[in-house]
């Protein structure tokens, strides 16, 4: 075991020690001297110590042990984009301008490349080592100085490698051999528990290296291919969004000893449909399992009728707050405000409609007058609209 996470595991314990030693210290242990106070507090039942109040104990001690929660104002990040001086230069720069205060970025990609270097048998098996970052801790070392929140993103069930090495641990196609998308890429079988450890595996090396979140992207199960030739071995009596929610209510428990917090992307109208789009996406089934959940909420991707909007696109403020406030509804019948946290991803490009300053900030403000206060901008190339944001300080 690392020496961090045996440091956190041992100072969990400790902590829940020091908690159920408190709970269970009680009147009798007064000392004899105070006979008529003894006397008196002999008459009152010895203290009981609950399954709950050691399930609390266990509850604060993973608290404490977990970076402080910030209001995240993020960007994304390629692995490129990170590692190359001059770009990385830039970006630095504009968040240090502005009220950015954090930064996402690649560590498993859209491809499967896993871009630092982890001395793991599948992922090297499998040449998905594609290491941008020489040395991945002095990178989020770099970002913790400067008090800019760090969150992994770990591209999930979409792998173009170790189905290639490891074909059992892939969507299977019924024609035979591996089934792959449109783009020729291959998917890992979200009922795979090899592949549910191989991925959390990537996750543990992330923290390990300094990042304060993991956040799983690609988190589904696979669209835009031939999807009639879908195969699932190992198929069980679980719905699509029981087995998604189970992965990352698995993800969760298995990272809390390494310090970081858990979220998930999904798609947009997963705040405002009820059904899991065919893909495992449901709201209140992947809420339940992770600390913040990020929807895709770009305009862009909503069609002219989606929300009750003639054009969602050319609608950028009412988008986000009408599926902002959808899912709020939702959170709050299923008990679940407060436990979760809503940090949606915003739109930074333009795509059918032209988005400048104008139409970033929209967005923004939707999210605030929702109630809600986190996002991440989204461009592709890595190129963010400055005078959308406010300046450094101000937030």
């Amino acid at each position: 075991m690392h020496s961090r996470t045996r440091s956190r595991l041992s100072g969990l314990a400790a902590a829940t020690l020091a908690l159920t030693l408190a709970l269970v210290a009680g009147p009798g242990s007064a000392p004899r001297a105070a006979a008529a106070t003894a006397a008196a507090e002999a008459q009152a039942p010895a203290p009981f110590v609950t399954l709950d109040q050691v399930k609390a104990g266990w509850a604060k001690a993973e608290e404490e042990m977990l970076p402080p929660r910030v209001h995240v104002k993020g960007i994304y990040l390629t692995s490129y984009s990170a590692t190359n001086p001059g770009t990385f230069q830039e970006l630095l720069s504009l968040v240090e301008r502005t009220e950015l205060n954090a930064m996402v970025v690649n560590i498993k990609d859209d491809w499967g490349n896993v871009t630092f270097n982890f001395d793991h048998p599948i992922a090297k098996g499998a040449g998905a080592i594609h290491a941008d970052f020489e040395d991945l801790q002095a990178w989020t070392k770099l970002l913790r100085a400067k008090e800019i929140y760090s969150i992994a993103r770990i591209v999930t069930f979409k792998d173009a490698n170790v189905p290639k090495l490891r074909p059992e641990m892939a969507v299977a196609s019924t024609r035979g051999g591996i089934w792959r998308d449109y783009n020729s890429v291959s998917w890992l079988n979200p009922y795979n528990r090899q592949a549910w450890d191989y991925v959390v595996d990537i996750a543990k090396g992330a923290a390990l290296a300094g990042f304060n979140e993991i956040q799983f992207d690609y988190v589904r199960f696979p669209t835009d291919g031939e999807m009639s030739t879908l195969s699932y071995p190992g198929k069980d009596d679980r719905r699509r969004e029981q087995v998604i929610g189970d992965f990352l209510a698995y993800a969760r428990k298995e990272l809390r000893p390494y310090g970081v917090w858990v979220s998930a992307d999904a798609f947009g109208l997963i705040t405002s449909l009820s059904d899991d789009l065919g893909i495992g996406h449901h709201l209140e089934e992947i809420s339940a399992s992770v600390d913040y959940l990020s929807p895709m909420v770009y305009p862009s991707h909503y069609i002219p009728g989606n929300l009750g909007l003639a054009n969602p696109n050319a609608m950028p403020y009412e988008t986000i707050y009408r599926s902002m406030m959808d899912a709020k509804g939702r959170w709050e019948k299923a008990g679940l405000t407060g436990k979760v946290a809503m940090r949606p991803w915003l739109q930074d490009f333009s795509w059918g409609h032209p988005y400048g300053p104008a139409e970033v900030r929209a967005q923004i403000q939707a999210t605030y007058d929702a109630g809600y206060h986190e996002w991440i901008l989204w461009n592709a190339a890595n190129v963010y609209t400055e005078a959308a944001l406010e300046p450094g300080g101000k937030h």
